[in-house]
């Protein structure tokens, strides 16, 4: 948004009730995104995903000072013609990408239309954590100044922790020296310092304190989850997890860069949004466990390639193009403040160090909790996202790469879909016989066909399909004959269930008809067989080059790979064929890494030694990737899988 001028129109968007000025021509949507307003949007403006629309409030609004009517917006053009009317489109509701500002405006953003608060599901998972913090506290007591002696306050600490401590050579941070005169005479000459790595002191309070706090925290595309840890024992005092507000600029990873691409220096923008979205998660697992904030010394964080690099303040445009190279793929260690980060001022931020272009962070936390580098099993571990990041080996030998799996798993892409909120249906089960579905939603502990569901169902109904619900409901088709091998929705069937309808040239499965029709298309089915194809062909290509064709152990990692039942995965070839009983959930694997390097002093240098012995494969220059990925497109023979009493949940 530029300094307003006469030309400039009023834009004013509920429920938000934020507000600015614009200039004529300006897009809705491109408006809505300066102002913080969450619109979602898939499809990068090309008015395919529908997800963006809005209403126009017409009439005069004294509140704002504006007469709002449909013609302040830009007559809809082709495009945005042929998608309305080919979604049933009422005529009212417009793209607001496609919608251009020529006037005064009221904008009602429709919840279907909203960024959903999402389901964090990224629980503290539980995992023995050796305790020895960098960060100590060190109790001494000092004598009062005299005139007839020279020294000054710090230097009689500094000979009192080095007579009472063994710590020589010590540097103190300019927030310590800062913080040092007054406590020491509000503690009548004793104090506790904090001393980083034995070499820094770092912070100072007053008489004894015997207990410092960190932060370990999980920046993903989607979510990011904060877990605030007692240094001196390791417990979890609280965690707590917010949306990625960076999806307001793109809901994948690509597409923003993309919008960095197309907006100069807005790098800066979305690296302000994820520092205040972490600080926002700092400040909120603090009151939760009733500590300071001053008392945080030391945060880890963990994320993919691009949020690393975002969260760090560094561009990611090379990652988004060939060779795909990070800006530095060593760990970073920094003073928070430096990173806008509000802990303790003399605090740090350890950030741990990427894999490769499109294996980050978050891989090395899931390695620092798996340890596969450990192991003499072959294990296959994968965390499941708008990238799948895979990894294969044991001790001898461990690979990594990165499959273009896109967002379908998560719901995007998919006609019903959503992320993971309260009314997304998330468990789907179809009858054999009379192929009738009945399902379960997040928020409610009922199935569909449940005495009550109604009634228990979440405030704002039936809203869509997660990821976890869209995984079940095409195996469930699969296994019911409804899906074919091929991936094609059967129209034969619809000789036995009304549920199987004509779309088109084709045919969808009506899970749900009521306020909002929830079905699976023929393109949602092409949309989960495409991102399957891609992870199960990245897992065969590392196989492959691994030089084994079966793996001892699967760990699915991630708030997703949580949620997904073994049995389906397998059901759809989301990874090759093995004994369903050695597929299980590691739970948020990389934030307890950042765990573990948060707690553990000497996880920090294993973990970077270890990423360096990894070997990267990049998928895109492997010929043989194709030939794999094709051959991982029908749906494999093990629908028996469904019925198996062996096989146990991942979750």
């Amino acid at each position: 948004m530029t300094t307003a001028t006469k030309q400039d129109a009023l834009v004013v968007f509920s429920p938000s009730g934020k507000r600015g000025r614009f200039s004529i021509g300006t897009p809705v949507l491109q408006a809505a995104r300066s102002l913080g307003v969450d619109i979602d949007s898939v499809c990068g403006g090309r008015a395919m995903c529908g997800r963006c629309q809005v209403d126009v409030t017409e009439g005069e609004l004294s509140k704002h000072g504006i007469v709002s009517r449909a013609e302040n917006l830009s007559t809809p053009g082709q495009d945005e013609r042929r998608f309305l009317a080919s979604h049933g489109g009422d005529g009212v509701r417009r793209l607001s990408c496609h919608a251009r500002i020529e006037g005064d405006i009221a904008i009602d953003v429709p919840a279907s239309s909203q960024v959903h608060r999402q389901v964090i599901r990224k629980p503290c998972e539980a995992h023995d954590i050796d305790v020895n913090p960098v960060v100590q506290p060190c109790f001494v007591e000092i004598t009062p100044p005299d005139i007839r002696l020279p020294e000054g306050d710090l230097q009689r600490v500094l000979a009192a922790l080095s007579r009472e401590w063994q710590l020589d050579g010590l540097s103190c941070s300019l927030p310590a020296v800062q913080q040092l005169q007054e406590a020491l005479r509000e503690g009548d000459w004793q104090i506790t310092v904090a001393v980083r790595n034995n070499s820094e002191i770092i912070a100072v309070w007053p008489g004894l304190k015997e207990r410092f706090y960190g932060v370990a925290i999980d920046v993903g595309s989607t979510t990011v989850a904060a877990q605030l840890c007692d240094l001196r024992n390791g417990d979890v005092l609280a965690s707590a997890g917010k949306m990625n507000p960076q999806i307001r600029f793109g809901e994948d990873l690509m597409s923003r860069v993309s919008y960095i691409l197309s907006n100069p220096g807005s790098e800066r923008q979305l690296s302000d949004v994820i520092r205040r979205t972490a600080n926002e998660l700092i400040a909120q697992v603090a009151a939760d466990a009733n500590i300071e904030i001053n008392d945080i010394v030391e945060v880890t964080v963990v994320g993919n390639p691009i949020m690393q690099h975002l969260f760090l303040g560094i561009s990611p445009i090379e990652l988004g193009r060939a060779p795909f190279k990070l800006a530095n793929d060593e760990s970073v260690d920094v003073r928070a403040s430096e990173l806008d980060i509000g802990i303790n001022p003399g605090g740090y931020a350890y950030v741990l160090p990427c894999i490769a272009g499109h294996v980050g962070a978050d891989t090395a936390g899931v390695m620092l909790a798996e340890t596969p580098f450990e192991r003499d099993d072959m294990s296959l571990i994968i965390d499941v996202g708008t990238n799948a990041e895979i990894l294969v080996g044991n001790r001898e030998r461990l690979l990594a790469a990165s499959s273009p799996t896109g967002p379908a798993f998560e719901g995007a892409q998919i006609s019903c879909g959503q992320r993971a909120a309260p009314g997304a249906i998330e468990r789907v089960r179809v009858d054999r016989r009379t192929l009738e579905p009945r399902f379960k939603v997040i928020g409610c502990e009922l199935w569909s066909d449940e005495a009550g569901f109604a009634d228990a169902v979440p405030g704002g109904g039936i809203s869509g399909i997660c990821g976890s619900g869209i995984i079940e409901a095409i195996a469930e088709m699969y296994s019911a004959g409804i899906v074919l091998p091929n991936g094609r929705i059967d129209g034969k069937r619809a000789e036995r269930s009304t549920r199987i309808v004509q779309d088109g040239a084709v045919h969808e499965y009506v899970l749900f008809d009521g306020d909002r029709r929830i079905s699976i298309k023929q393109r949602d089915v092409r949309a989960i067989q495409l991102a399957k194809a891609a992870l199960c062909a990245g897992v065969e290509l590392l196989m492959k080059e691994r030089g084994v064709n079966r793996v001892d152990r699967v760990r699915f990692a991630g708030a997703f790979g949580a949620q997904i039942d073994a049995r389906y995965a397998l059901v759809l070839g989301m990874v090759p064929q093995c004994d369903p009983g050695v597929v299980s959930s590691a739970g948020n694997a990389a934030g307890t890494g950042a765990r573990i390097a948060l707690l553990d002093r000497k996880a920090r240098p294993l973990i970077e030694a270890q990423v360096r012995n990894v070997e990267k494969i990049e998928t895109a220059t492997r010929p043989d990737f194709q030939d794999l990925y094709v051959a991982a497109m029908a749906i494999p023979d093990q629908e028996s899988l469904i019925e198996s009493d062996k096989v146990a949940k991942c979750r």
